[in-house]
């Protein structure tokens, strides 16, 4: 693997990293204090352990991303699907209830949204490089 394209996808997995696991530790452990912030404190749901769920989930995708980080690509191509996946369901999850007019604060569609499928299209084809590589 030519060392520019690995440092550019490893760079790619430390951002996802560092995105997932702020995100993981705020949903999980200050998620009252993110809706204040947002000031939607009413749209917060009444039984949180989703959202705490929801945090757990995101902040062990952020471990995953730390793990791809630091090993090597190749070994990882597994995870890599996966992370990719993981963007691709919160990208449509968030597309589907923008469009029933159900979401909780813009910045879930826009801003968390389009982050996750920025980070899809590029593992997505840090994934498709692998393969590639792989044959060859």
């Amino acid at each position: 693997m030519s060392s520019s394209r690995e440092k550019y996808y490893r760079g790619v997995f430390l951002v996802a990293a560092l995105y997932d696991t702020i995100l993981g530790i705020v949903f999980l452990f200050f998620h009252g204090s993110a809706y204040r912030l947002l000031d939607i404190y009413e749209r917060l749901p009444y039984y949180r352990a989703y959202l705490s769920l929801i945090g757990a989930f995101l902040l062990v995708i952020g471990i995953a991303y730390w793990l791809i980080y630091f090993s090597d690509l190749q070994r990882n191509r597994d995870l890599i699907t996966v992370g990719a996946l993981y963007k691709l369901a919160y990208c449509a999850t968030a597309v589907y209830y923008f469009i029933l007019g159900e979401y909780p604060h813009a910045l879930f569609v826009w801003l968390f949204g389009f982050a996750d499928l920025v980070f899809f299209i590029l593992m997505v084809e840090c994934r498709l490089f692998l393969a590639r590589k792989s044959t060859t």
